[in-house]
């Protein structure tokens, strides 16, 4: 297939959406299902607490059923609010529906987890805002019986095959069933594109610092977001610029759809059913006459070739820590599920800095706390997801360079005048005391607190 063909199919499916000039905020919390009895969590009980939801929140339709029978996900159209479960039933997702302010976001969400957890809780099980399950040694560790779930689990377990790719893969291809992420998507016009991504990128060790809640205590308890290795060290890192952050500069967009030409793609579907390929470079797949995969037919996987398609272009899917969407928005997807009661702080800090992209990259370039060292904005992360930061970093010195990005997106969010500023509480609190919940999560452990206390505490909803 010719290059100009694909280029043209690439701009009309990730740039081309951005041209609509659109405000919309789009929010994504994946959280935790704990059996308090510190068995495997009863996917009995799951789907009987997916059952009562939908009875009690009529307007939900059924979206997904899987090869069993039982349903995972459930959809409001007139909200586009979706309840699911997210790689495994041991995971919940709550996927709300594009909004223009925060606040009817939050009650929602608020009202659909705290139902939720009450329906749980009356078999002993509960939901906390944690990024890694702390109880994820008990659980099944079963993928979702459908084509997604099952497709995305087969291609992480294929790391041993990719015996001429100079990495180290963990041993953890079932993390997407015990890891919890929060996401944010934002509606960002096509001139904003490159200057967001950019600026954006340089903030990612901030982001750690203030927002790391991934703490994989019996393996390591010097790391607060280890899910950042976990995808980095799993088969979605063949090829790193499908991971990660971006340690470029985009000059423009011709830059940027350079980079999404550089991508890996690894799966596509056939007559609704996904088939799973060696990882290859999305330039690369398209001139091969066929491909040679595999496909999950009734409980086992059979070789099958394929003719590569345009419209295979659907199923490219990075995992990067800020992504281009088809719906013309950018996706913040490098940070933890945070504890329940600031789980808007995510998405309020994103959006108070969108329309302050000149001043943040001002407070950028004017640093020298962590910037102007020799690291890129990934080697920084690396170091700033650690319980004890770098001493070539001075502590104070970070907390206020963080307290001015803070400022910045508290600034913005007042411009808009509807007061989603108070959603920033947490994170001034956690500057004042120079910690994050990974911290806090690594430190209570240390000090004896109980797992269970935590997990109740890092659930709790407090109402704004």
């Amino acid at each position: 297939m010719n290059d100009d063909v694909v280029r043209n199919k690439l701009y009309n499916e990730f740039i081309k959406p951005t041209t609509q000039k659109k405000n919309f905020i789009g929010v994504e919390i994946e959280i935790p299902i704990i059996n308090l009895e510190k068995t495997a969590v009863d996917f009995d009980v799951v789907h009987k607490v997916t059952e009562r939801f939908q009875n009690e929140y009529f307007d939900f339709k059924t979206e997904g059923i899987d090869f069993e029978g039982n349903v995972f996900s459930l959809k409001n159209p007139k909200t586009d609010d979706i309840v699911c479960y997210d790689c495994s039933y041991n995971n919940i997702e709550f996927a709300m529906g594009k909004e223009k302010e925060l606040f009817s976001i939050n009650d929602r969400f608020s009202d659909y987890y705290s139902h939720v957890k009450e329906s749980l809780e009356e078999y002993n099980h509960t939901l906390t805002g944690m990024g890694i399950n702390p109880y994820r040694k008990y659980n099944l560790n079963y993928p979702i019986p459908s084509e997604r779930y099952l497709m995305l689990y087969h291609h992480l377990k294929s790391a041993g095959s990719y015996t001429d790719v100079p990495m180290y893969f963990h041993k953890y291809p079932e993390y997407g069933m015990f890891s919890s992420a929060s996401q944010v998507q934002l509606d960002v016009y096509k001139d904003d594109l490159v200057k967001t991504i950019n600026v954006f990128s340089k903030i990612e060790p901030i982001k750690a610092l203030l927002f790391s809640n991934s703490v994989f205590y019996e393996e390591n308890r010097n790391i607060t977001c280890f899910r950042d290795s976990l995808w980095e060290y799993s088969t979605h890192g063949v090829n790193p610029h499908n991971i990660g952050g971006y340690d470029v500069d985009f000059k423009d967009i011709d830059d940027l759809q350079a980079y999404l030409e550089s991508l890996n793609i690894y799966c596509v579907m056939r007559d609704g059913a996904y088939i799973n390929f060696p990882s290859m470079n999305l330039l690369d797949y398209f001139k091969q006459e066929y491909v040679s995969g595999e496909i999950y037919c009734n409980g086992v996987y059979r070789n099958i070739d394929i003719r590569p398609c345009v419209d295979d272009i659907k199923y490219l899917r990075p995992f990067k820590f800020i992504n281009l969407t088809f719906r013309g928005t950018v996706e913040f997807r490098s940070i933890c599920t945070q504890p329940i009661c600031d789980s808007m702080c995510v998405a309020a800090f994103h959006l108070g800095l969108k329309d302050k992209l000149d001043e943040l990259e001002y407070i950028i370039n004017n640093d020298e706390v962590i910037y102007h060292k020799g690291y890129t904005a990934s080697e920084l992360r690396r170091l700033l997801i650690k319980y004890e930061i770098p001493s070539f970093i001075d502590n104070k010195d970070i907390c206020r360079l963080s307290k001015d990005i803070v400022d910045l997106a508290r600034d913005g969010l007042k411009e808009r005048g509807i007061g989603e500023e108070i959603f920033l509480k947490s994170l001034y609190d956690r500057i004042k005391k120079h910690t994050n919940p990974g911290k806090d999560f690594i430190t209570s452990m240390n000090n004896g607190i109980k797992l269970e206390n935590i997990i109740e505490d890092y659930g709790k909803l407090d109402l704004y």
